[in-house]
């Protein structure tokens, strides 16, 4: 930049000197800062995310496999000891049989003799479905209309990702195989939801007063604020009902944290690898440039500047080469774990600056303590000795 003072410019033309080794200092220094920030932004952002489930009035107790005759007697439990019953839901095992009057046997056996493949676990899937009339706070609908009661007419909502795997949109016609018996629907709704919250979601959604009679089991869901209550609840849940099943948020997260934890140690050390060939790759190049950097000292010398202006011009192109490694690997480090939280954990995009901002100082300031530790006794050389040396 033309706007730039003298010494700030030629710092940035060092860059691109004859015979420079940027390019590979770029990609060694840049590649150890991509491998730890990477990995350190996708621990924390995966694990905060994990335990901003569980925090506030968020469940962090579900129990399943709940019997009917239980679930009256086990909800005046869990709410004698002070918990609350934040959701309780029956669940209906069923297959789809038709789809607009198909048998699904016919539409696996044309998948089989070489048709499309696309949905058919959508097709074989066992459903696990519910029945209610209101939606909750994980679920929205995207098309059509939710009826919450029966009529002459049974409207299921089918969660929109389902339902582009079946095939099917609202108004379609679905026969479903309700443990044996057949029950007519249609597509009335299709909703959207959200599947990270610690709340029992599904598939299929039927009115109220279509599978009450069918066989079922139920899910309720609850928040235990202590560890005390939570191994109480435990306790009195074993004892009394050893058929239900409890599961410990807590216990999910300390165990997310734990694996993380492992996996951590190789990447962290594959990262600081990186890293240390970074630096080990500066050193030579310091090492290997160390006489050309001797006759652009003398040289500028000569012309006139100073020992304090040849130092600073050094400090400013080790300034510029860490700054350049730390920017380029930070950058597609925020790129990459956006990608992995968008895409692979399907969660959302909140990372932590600040260990960003120390990764790019600590990177920048590395590289000019090396540079120049490396560098000292280049300005001290005479330049008349230097000067003959090159005719």
């Amino acid at each position: 930049p033309s706007g730039w003072s003298y010494i700030w410019r030629q710092g940035l033309a060092n860059l691109y000197r004859p015979n420079n080794q940027t390019t590979m200092l770029m990609l060694s220094l840049g590649l150890g800062t991509f491998l730890l920030s990477t990995f350190f932004l996708a621990q924390t952002n995966l694990l905060s995310y994990v335990e901003s489930v569980g925090s506030d009035e968020q469940p962090n107790v579900v129990l399943f496999d709940i019997q009917s005759d239980q679930i009256d007697p086990l909800a005046a439990q869990i709410e004698d000891m002070g918990l609350p019953v934040l959701q309780q839901v029956p669940i209906v095992t069923m297959h789809i049989h038709s789809i607009r009057g198909v048998p699904i046997r016919e539409m696996l056996r044309d998948a089989s003799a070489g048709g499309s493949r696309r949905g058919r676990w959508a097709l074989r899937h066992e459903y696990r479905t519910t029945y209610r009339d209101q939606l909750t706070a994980t679920e929205s609908i995207v098309a059509g209309a939710w009826s919450g009661t029966a009529g002459d007419t049974v409207f299921v909502s089918l969660e929109d990702g389902v339902a582009a795997s079946l095939g099917v949109g609202v108004g379609d016609q679905l026969t479903f195989d309700v443990q044996g018996v057949p029950i007519e629907t249609t597509v009335g709704s299709l909703r959207s939801v959200n599947w990270q919250r610690i709340m029992p979601n599904f598939l299929a959604l039927f009115p109220a007063g279509i599978l009450e009679p069918a066989p079922q089991f139920h899910v309720l869901v609850t928040r235990a604020e202590t560890t005390a209550q939570m191994a109480a609840l435990q306790r009195d849940v074993v004892l009394d009902y050893p058929n239900v099943s409890v599961i410990d948020l807590g216990s999910v997260l300390s165990t997310v944290n734990n694996i993380l934890d492992k996996v951590s140690l190789v990447i962290r050390f594959m990262a600081f690898f990186s890293v240390a060939v970074g630096l080990i790759v500066l050193i030579g190049v310091v090492t290997g440039s160390r006489y050309q950097r001797i006759q652009e000292s003398v040289l500028l010398k000569t012309l006139g500047a100073s020992r304090r202006q040849i130092i600073k011009i050094m400090v400013l192109e080790y300034l510029f080469l860490g700054s350049f490694a730390a920017a380029t690997g930070l950058v597609l480090s925020l790129g990459g774990v956006w990608g992995l939280s968008r895409f692979v954990f399907e969660i959302g995009f909140a990372p932590d600056y600040l260990p960003v901002v120390l990764a790019f100082w600590v990177v920048s300031g590395l590289t000019v303590l090396v540079g120049a530790l490396l560098s000292r006794g280049i300005h001290s050389s005479p330049p008349l000795e230097v000067l003959r040396s090159v005719g």
